[in-house]
């Protein structure tokens, strides 16, 4: 435990130039006399640490020690080779950087850990695309991750579902971020950080003036506030529905589990055939009469009353179209 301890002390200050003792702390949930007495062991092995004092003082390693990577465990090895994703490397313009990066780390590795780590990359491989679709065109996607990169000023064209369809804008370009296939764009503009699609990118300009990343900006949960609000807003309607055990099943595969969870958790009693009612979230009444649809005779629709009779009218010109008399009289 301790050796690994230590082998996180030294990599923490290799990689962020310097850190008081408290955020060690922190960072590895140990106690700050544990810190001091890890940091004095360090010194007494060799390692060139040293403390800077003062308010923006803390640890750091002496300008120009680096330390080979000989003390990560097989564990860490194998977990490293599980996060190359070489398809959206390509995507971003770094599949030679990304496999050189791969070249070295090998290298450096012992030959036993080099075993396993090669051994990963044969028997597990990560497709971050969905199912039933291929992956979004990108062609400026490059550009656009190397003025996240360089932080640049984008002024792209951006094709939207209402009107007016193309719109220019004049972005700070904040992140990228991988979802399902398809690759998102995180900027400023306009005072508020906005969602782009970056297959729905027409053109983009990289600008020569650059810009300052908003302090504390975090990409992740910026993310995820998005996405949060993002479905919020998508679903605002209502369905009450009377479903079957297996049509309750197949909700979780058509409309994912955030429905699933939602019809389970306000679904009745059974009826003597196992159907239960229940009300789920949906869009709007479009989307909802074409999602309905593919439930097909598992479900019946209860409400709303607009809805209901979509669906009626529907099966009325299901029952007329298939129940009509094609038959052709045969030939001589």
């Amino acid at each position: 435990m301790r050796a690994g301890r230590l082998l996180s002390i030294l990599m923490l200050l290799q990689a962020r130039g310097g850190m008081t003792a408290r955020q060690l702390a922190e960072e590895l949930g140990v106690s700050l006399r544990t810190v001091y007495r890890d940091v004095e062991a360090l010194s007494e092995a060799g390692v060139p640490v040293y403390a800077d004092r003062g308010p923006a003082g803390g640890y750091r390693l002496v300008d120009g020690y680096r330390t080979r990577l000989t003390g990560m465990t097989s564990d860490e090895a194998e977990s490293l080779f599980l996060t190359g994703m070489p398809g959206p490397a390509a995507e971003l313009g770094l599949g030679g950087v990304l496999a050189g990066a791969e070249r070295k780390l090998m290298a450096a590795l012992p030959a036993e850990l080099r075993e396993r780590a090669g051994r990963v990359r044969e028997r597990f491989h990560l497709d971050p695309t969905g199912w039933f679709r291929a992956a979004d065109e990108v062609p400026h996607l490059a550009a656009v991750a190397g003025a996240v990169w360089e932080q640049r000023e984008v002024e792209i064209r951006y094709e939207r579902w209402k009107r007016p369809r193309e719109v220019v804008r004049r972005v700070r370009p904040l992140g990228i971020v991988l979802k399902a296939g398809a690759w998102y764009l995180l900027a400023l503009t306009g005072g508020e950080v906005r969602t782009y699609r970056v297959s729905k990118v027409l053109t983009a300009h990289v600008l020569d003036e650059r810009f300052e990343r908003p302090p504390g900006f975090d990409l992740a949960a910026a993310w995820s506030a998005w996405a949060a609000r993002f479905e919020a807003g998508v679903l605002v309607g209502e369905a009450e529905l009377r479903i079957s055990p297996r049509g309750l099943m197949m909700l979780g595969f058509h409309f994912g589990e955030r429905i699933a969870a939602a019809a389970q958790a306000n679904a009745g009693p059974p009826d003597a055939d196992g159907w239960v009612r229940t009300v789920i979230p949906t869009e709007n009444i479009n989307v909802a009469h074409h999602d309905m649809l593919r439930l097909g005779e598992d479900a019946e629709v209860l409400g709303p009353p607009e809805l209901r009779e979509r669906m009626a009218a529907t099966a009325r010109a299901y029952a007329a179209r298939y129940l009509a008399d094609r038959s052709v009289p045969a030939g001589p």
